[in-house]
């Protein structure tokens, strides 16, 4: 019995025998910044997330996480109330990043509000919110207005007047016509107005209709895929100018057809 147990405790292990080490995916020094001013604006810790997403933009400018990092940047400095460079850095965001489709209309929207509150104290920030006026974006238009609107800004008024025949902002516009002594004009055009999106896949027979108010004409990109949305840019189609487009169009219009291979997407006037 002693010999069994001596030969059992001088045999050596066998190498296949061994578990192999779990491996460890190891973040990159970009993650981890962009990690840590995550946890801190979570924690409402603007200063420090500000500092962790300048340190990721000034030591890892290529990092695939730098327009999350630029936009975050804005945000924070926002919520720490610090509007001037809150404004620059959301100016900076868009200059370096115009291909961000959500979150640049967050940061023109974002910029916005930061103008309006400094807009008594900085000429600069008046002349931002008048040049938003003609922004590329109705609602940044419409917010630009009903910000100058406070000031009794009479370059305000035109973009109230085509903001009242919008759901989102038609009360606001109303009141801040009213506010500045101005008579809302009549809604118009846009009342019984609605685009027909139509939407045919292929192998089926049947065709999908949709029929959205006038005043929801953003909501037509939410129904075309990543190819459709790349054909009606290289085409020149303005999804964000869509509702100007359909007041100015009889009804009947066919604005746009759309094919990316697996369906056709047309939206009309009616």
């Amino acid at each position: 019995m002693m010999l069994a147990l001596l030969m059992a405790i001088s045999t050596p292990t066998l190498p296949g025998a061994l578990e192999p080490a779990p491996l460890v995916a190891l973040e990159s020094p970009s993650e981890t910044l962009f990690r840590q001013g995550r946890d801190f604006r979570y924690a409402q810790r603007w200063f420090d997330a500000a500092q962790a997403y300048r340190t990721l933009l000034r030591d890892f400018p290529s990092s695939p996480r730098a327009a999350d990092a630029r936009y975050w940047l804005a945000s924070s400095l926002e919520q720490d109330q610090r509007w001037d460079d809150a404004i620059e850095a959301y100016t900076d965001f868009l200059t370096k990043h115009p291909d961000q489709r959500l979150l640049g209309k967050e940061a023109r929207l974002n910029r916005v509000r930061c103008w309006g509150i400094r807009q008594w104290d900085s000429p600069t920030a008046t002349a931002g919110l008048a040049s938003a006026l003609s922004d590329d974006r109705e609602e940044v238009r419409v917010a630009a207005a009903l910000q100058l609107a406070k000031r009794k800004d009479k370059r305000a008024v035109p973009v109230l007047q085509i903001g009242l025949r919008l759901d989102s902002s038609s009360e606001a516009c109303r009141l801040a016509l009213q506010s500045m002594g101005v008579e809302p004009k009549a809604a118009g055009p846009a009342q019984g107005r609605f685009l027909s999106l139509r939407v045919k896949e292929r192998g089926k027979s049947e065709t999908l209709t949709i029929r959205l108010a006038l005043g929801l004409a953003r909501a037509v990109g939410g129904y075309l895929s990543d190819e459709q949305l790349q054909q009606a840019k290289k085409k020149g189609i303005d999804l964000e100018r869509l509702m100007d487009q359909a007041l100015n169009a009889p009804k009947g219009t066919e604005l746009f057809s759309l094919d990316d291979g697996k369906s056709t997407v047309t939206v009309t006037v009616e």
